[in-house]
């Protein structure tokens, strides 16, 4: 994987993980942010 690609998976992560504060709001339980990822992934 490329310095490029890593920087760009890094980004999309933290992109996504936005989102699922955004919408579910925070002080969520890891398992249910995985849920979410998984489900929008």
């Amino acid at each position: 994987m490329t310095k490029k690609e890593v920087t760009q998976l890094s980004y999309d992560i933290v992109g996504a993980s936005i989102q699922v504060h955004k919408e579910l709001g925070p002080g969520l339980m890891e398992n249910i942010n995985y849920q979410q990822f998984k489900t929008n992934g």
